[in-house]
């Protein structure tokens, strides 16, 4: 199979290239950065990318969107910036499909977001969406965007809601941003309670999970969660990946809630296990690899 994966250079875009390559496909990688070493790589522009010339110059059977913006705060501090890279740009990649490669699969990688605070737990992708972010709203019109494809033109598209993944590579989110306070101080203080939960998946948890949807789905323009369904509270999680730091830090919690930040979440994979998944990495696990690849650089 043929996959073009957008934002290639990414946390989850770097992974999908590795994995889907091990794997036989042809991946031809893209994205906004430099690469003069990959003869399958192409350079658009962040802002105004020319989709079509790509699609008309390769037989691409499958294209995997995981570039964009993956930034709450930057959402809210430049609402303008998160919608032309996580929705107008969706809507170009699927106009250029229509127009030169129909038959493409696309897989859009919206967010557990959408969702903000839910009223009752787990998640499923039933429950009435309620974005707390302008990040959270403009993921889900992009998967309004997918469906109108699908529904309107049949063009095949499926937006899957991943959850708070993490793992190698990530320099973002709560365990960065951990990291990023233990080179300051031996006391790590974090908003919130430590009450607060979220539902992790590892990052090839998550990679094993789209290659499971990409050959099982009915690409019909439906949402699916994607993460581990085990709710795990914030001080347990930021706790686990101090110890693996260092026993000797601290954890400290201000009671403040951030903005765009829900409470809890914890999602019902009922779906995804119909297509045969089953998370293998146990936070611990996964935490330990991403605690290795931060000391390596170190």
């Amino acid at each position: 199979m043929k996959i073009l994966i957008i934002g290639a250079k990414g946390f989850i875009g770097s992974h999908l290239v590795e994995y889907f390559s091990s794997k036989g496909s042809q991946v031809i990688s893209c994205d906004v950065k430099d690469d003069n070493s990959n003869p399958f790589y192409i350079k658009v522009d962040k802002f105004n990318s020319d989709f079509n010339s790509i699609f008309s110059a390769h037989d691409i059977e499958a294209c995997i969107y995981a570039g964009g913006n993956g930034s709450v705060p930057l959402s809210i501090e430049n609402p303008e910036i998160d919608f032309s890279l996580n929705t107008i740009s969706v809507d170009r990649i699927l106009a250029a499909i229509q127009k030169h490669k129909p038959k493409c699969k696309f897989i859009h990688i919206s967010s557990a977001a959408v969702y903000g605070s839910p009223v009752k737990l787990p998640i499923g992708e039933s429950e009435s969406v309620n974005p707390l972010s302008p990040y959270g709203w403009h993921k889900y019109i992009s998967e309004c965007i997918c469906k109108k494809y699908s529904t309107l033109y049949g063009i095949q598209t499926c937006s899957l809601r991943v959850f708070s993944v993490y793992g190698e590579r990530l320099t973002k989110q709560i365990f960065w941003d951990i990291y990023q306070k233990i080179k300051k101080s031996p006391v790590v203080t974090l908003f919130g309670s430590g009450n607060e939960s979220r539902d992790f998946i590892y990052i090839y948890d998550l990679v094993v999970a789209m290659d499971l949807v990409l050959n099982n789905l009915k690409f019909t323009g439906q949402v699916i969660n994607v993460a581990s369904g085990i709710e795990i509270s914030i001080k347990e999680a930021a706790g686990t990946f101090c110890k693996l730091y260092d026993p000797s830090l601290q954890l400290k919690f201000t009671n403040e809630v951030k903005p765009g930040d829900p409470s809890n979440w914890w999602a019902d994979i009922k779906q995804l296990t119909d297509l045969g998944f089953a998370p293998k990495t146990k936070l611990a696990e996964g935490l330990s690899n991403y605690v290795k690849w931060l000391k390596e650089r170190e």
